[in-house]
């Protein structure tokens, strides 16, 4: 069956995505940092796993799956490892700004917060936990985003710990390095009402953006999508790490082809696969079902309260395409909104407009001037014998240094065009007060070069003249003055 001829309606085809993001905190269950390591660790533990019984008292298949494999794993540690990483202390209660970043992820979502509720122990025995389980709960249900192929349900919105970060796999052992095992994770499951692979798509996109107007990581590996699709008379399949949103349509489309072929076969069988860079899936490991959770005994039940819930809606982020409209209000164009973005510069360039009210010179400033001044500075070679003229301060990034020269053009001490001038200097190593000093031209000398200016060549525009004037006395006359002189001739 050729991905053309594709008729998702009548294969039945249902989908539903997972998607886990870390949060932008410290561990969930304890006070560590939540930062990966890169040298080398400071000491090593060495476990076997075992699985227990789920509530039902029967013991989850994947699990026993796992436990078949009779591994040995090895955890590297750091003096960032706490005990509670190692399983040797019970868990502390649970971080309150990861909670609230639920919350507030939660409510974007437009979900039910579930008031009362109970941390709960999920089987995992692949060596990915010291404990041999994950800690989950459960913050809110029953949501939902809009798409314009139509409304998709949020089943869940839950918060738990992320694993160890795999090292190495042998085939009697296994090493993880403890760095990343309990990060915050929010985990978003969506209903299975996803009714093609482009919408799949467009639902994961609408999703991070709700999860990136709030406190969260960035960067490889701190977001992981997983995507669940069936199609009539086959079963579950799980695809592991689909979170390249270039290779999600292929993907479901190969992975229906397969089902499509297990169906005719009667071979359909409900597991996990992993979603390869090439579009196809492989087998991980049997679908795991309800038998892995079970409460969790050293903490007590989680109760969100109305004050808090309150609280955490009256500080809801906007959404990225709210503040974009809004910054092409202020007259921004779309590759400055971007960079905007791009360089994570909101927050700088948000202060910096409460100096000066101008959208489009505050956008300068604080992204174009730094890099044409280190750009400039960089290729700038010294005259022989003259120390270098490089300067040792970085403008990029540097509000304070920024709004220091801002105040000075608010309050009429530097005109605009000195701004980035001001900027060059104090790059360059001149003391900041003295950067923004400049020599006033005499007004009478001013006047006389303007009108000969104005003489040399006649019938060009207000504008054109101010170009030639700042040109002529490379900003050390004021743009308001020298305007207000070229209109006098002009009349």
């Amino acid at each position: 069956m050729s991905k053309e001829k594709l008729d998702y309606e009548k294969l039945g085809f249902k989908c539903g995505l997972e998607i886990h993001q870390q949060l932008d905190t410290k561990k969930l269950f304890c006070n560590c940092l939540s930062l990966l390591r890169k040298d080398e660790p400071d000491f090593i533990v060495r476990r076997k796993l075992h699985a227990v019984a789920g509530e039902s008292g029967e013991v989850d298949v994947a699990a026993k799956h796992e436990m078949g494999k009779d591994k040995q794993f090895v955890y590297q540690g750091y003096d960032t490892t706490c005990l509670v990483e190692l399983d040797e202390e019970p868990p502390h209660e649970i971080n309150k700004d990861a909670l609230e970043i639920a919350l507030q992820i939660s409510l974007l979502l437009n979900c039910k917060i579930v008031p009362i509720t109970q941390i709960m122990r999920k089987t995992v025995i692949d060596g990915s936990n010291t404990s041999g389980f994950q800690r989950t709960v459960l913050i809110a249900q029953d949501g939902y985003v809009e798409t314009d192929e139509g409304r998709v349900g949020i089943n869940a919105v839950i918060l738990e710990e992320d694993a160890a970060r795999i090292v190495e796999r042998k085939d009697d052992e296994t090493i993880y390095r403890l760095d990343r095992l309990g990060i915050p994770l929010v985990e978003i499951v969506t209903a299975p009402d996803i009714k093609t692979p482009e919408q799949a798509r467009n639902v994961s996109l609408k999703i991070g953006e709700i999860l990136r107007s709030c406190r969260v990581r960035r960067g490889i590996g701190t977001i992981r999508q997983d995507v669940s699709i069936s199609i009539k008379n086959g079963k579950r399949i799980e695809m592991k790490g689909v979170q390249n949103l270039k290779l999600i349509v292929p993907t479901i489309n190969n992975e229906i082809e397969r089902q499509v072929d297990l169906v005719k076969k009667k071979k359909s069988v409900a597991e996990v696969r992993r979603g390869n860079p090439d579009t196809t899936t492989s087998f991980l490991r049997p679908l795991p079902g309800s038998a892995r959770m079970y409460p969790e005994t050293d903490l007590p039940m989680l109760r969100i309260s109305r004050d808090l819930i309150n609280k955490v809606k009256k500080n809801l982020p906007r959404l990225r395409k709210d503040i974009e409209e809004e910054l092409s209000s202020k007259g921004l164009n779309h590759e400055m909104i971007k960079l905007i973005f791009k360089m994570n510069k909101l927050g700088e360039f948000r202060e910096l407009l409460e100096i000066v009210s101008n959208p489009k010179l505050i956008a300068k400033v604080v992204l174009i001037f730094p890099k044409e001044i280190a750009r400039k500075i960089k290729n700038i070679s010294a005259p022989k014998g003259v120390p270098s003229m490089k300067g040792d301060i970085n403008i990029e990034g540097n509000k304070d240094i920024l709004a220091f020269v801002l105040e000075k053009y608010k309050k009429g001490k530097i005109s605009e065009r000195q701004i980035k001038e001001s900027l060059e200097r104090i790059a360059r190593g001149v003391d900041v007060s003295s950067a923004v000093k400049f020599e006033k031209a005499d007004l009478g000398n001013v006047e006389e070069k303007i009108m000969k200016i104005i003489k040399g060549k006649p019938g060009l525009s207000e504008k054109a003249y101010m170009g030639l004037v700042m040109k002529k006395f490379a900003g050390k006359v004021d743009g308001r003055e020298a305007m207000g002189i070229i209109k006098r001739f002009l009349e």
